[in-house]
C-alpha cells in the first residue's frame, strides 16, 4: 500500500475507486449491453461510453455502485439502440445477433443461457428498444422496478406495464419447454453426421417439417436474403449449396452463447456459426452467421455474467 510521507497509508483517489467498482462489474455491464444489443462490438462501445461517464460521477453521492453503473449501461445501450435499429432496417438479408465463445460456467446457469441463445435474442428483436430493456433488466438480471425505472427514464408504473407487454409477447414466441443441452448436443450431433457424409437426406430425421431458416450473411458473404420456412426447402437449398462448394466441408461442435453450437470450416478456415432451437426433440429454428465481421469472438472465449 502506497503511504504519505509520514508514513501513513495514502488516501485512495477518486480515480483508483471509480477504477475498482467498474472492473469489478466489467462482465455484468458488457453482459446487459451486449443483451439489449445482439453486438459485442458495440457492447464494448457502450462500456467505453460508460466509463466516460462513470469518472465524471462524484463517488460519494452513490450508494450503490452496481446500480449506477447498470442504469448507466442501460442508458447508454437504449441510445445506440435506437440508432441500430433504424440501420438493421438496411441490413442485407436476415440479421442475427454476433455469437460468441462462452465458458462453461454459462450453460451452468440455466436462465442465463436460455437468455443468450439464439432463438431467444432473435426474438428480442422483435421489441421495442425500451421493452427490450425493461425485459433483459427485469427478467435475466432481476432487477427491481426502482432501478429499472431510473435506468430508462419512466415511473415505475409505467415499467411494470412495459415488463407485463414485452413478458407477453416473448412468452407467445419463446420456446413452451426449456430443453437441456443434452437434447440440444444430441440433435446437433444428427445434423453434423448428415454434413459430413453428404447426405442432407439424413436432415429429414431431425428437422421439423416446419422448421425456420434464417442465414446472415450481411451482404458479405453469400446467404440466402430471406427466411426459410420448411424442411423440404431448407434441405434443398443445402444440397443445391454442398453441391456448388469445392472445397472440404468440416465441422466441430462448440459452445456459443451459453448453448451447443457448431463451427463450420470450409478448406479449415472458418466459415460460420450454426445453432439451433429445439423442441420435442425436433430442430424448429436454424440460425447460419456467416458475416465475417461477427465472427470475431468464437475462436477466444467471452466472460458473462448476471451478477
Amino acid at each position: 500500500m502506497a503511504t504519505d510521507q509520514g508514513g501513513t497509508p495514502a488516501k485512495r483517489s477518486a480515480m483508483d475507486l471509480a477504477t475498482e467498482a467498474f472492473v469489478a462489474h466489467r462482465n455484468l455491464l458488457f453482459t446487459v449491453a451486449y443483451e439489449m444489443l445482439g453486438s459485442a462490438a458495440d457492447a464494448e462501445d457502450v462500456l467505453q461510453e460508460t466509463w466516460l461517464r462513470w469518472v465524471g460521477v462524484d463517488l460519494g453521492q452513490v450508494v450503490d455502485a452496481r446500480a449506477y453503473l447498470v442504469r448507466i449501461t442501460t442508458r447508454q445501450a437504449l441510445n445506440r439502440l435506437r440508432t441500430l435499429t433504424r440501420r438493421r432496417e438496411n441490413y442485407v438479408g436476415p440479421w442475427l445477433p454476433e455469437p460468441m465463445l462462452t465458458s462453461a460456467d454459462v450453460a451452468d446457469d440455466v436462465e442465463l443461457a436460455e437468455s443468450l441463445s439464439m432463438a431467444l435474442m432473435v426474438v428480442l428483436e422483435t421489441l421495442s428498444p425500451t421493452e427490450r430493456a425493461v425485459f433483459v433488466l427485469r427478467e435475466v438480471f432481476d432487477a427491481g422496478y426502482d432501478d429499472i425505472a431510473a435506468a430508462v427514464d419512466k415511473s415505475q408504473a409505467a415499467v411494470r406495464q412495459i415488463a407485463h407487454r414485452a413478458r407477453a409477447h416473448v412468452e407467445a414466441r419463446r420456446p413452451r419447454q426449456t430443453v437441456s443441452a443434452r437434447e440440444t448436443r444430441a440433435a446437433l450431433e444428427s445434423m453434423q453426421h448428415a454434413f459430413e457424409t453428404g447426405d442432407l437426406r439424413k436432415l429429414f430425421d431431425v428437422l421439423a417439417p416446419d422448421v425456420v431458416y434464417m442465414g446472415d450473411g450481411g451482404g458479405l458473404r453469400q446467404a440466402a436474403r430471406r427466411t426459410i420456412v420448411g424442411a423440404d426447402k431448407l434441405v434443398r437449398m443445402l444440397i443445391g449449396g454442398l453441391a456448388k462448394t469445392k472445397a472440404t466441408v468440416t465441422t466441430e461442435p462448440t459452445t456459443i452463447n451459453g448453448s451447443p453450437a457448431l463451427v463450420f470450416r470450409l478448406d479449415g478456415e472458418l466459415d460460420g456459426i450454426l445453432a439451433v432451437r429445439v423442441e420435442q426433440g425436433k430442430v424448429t429454428g436454424v440460425y447460419y452467421v456467416r458475416n465475417p465481421e461477427k465472427l470475431t469472438r468464437v475462436e477466444s472465449e467471452t466472460v458473462l455474467a448476471r451478477r
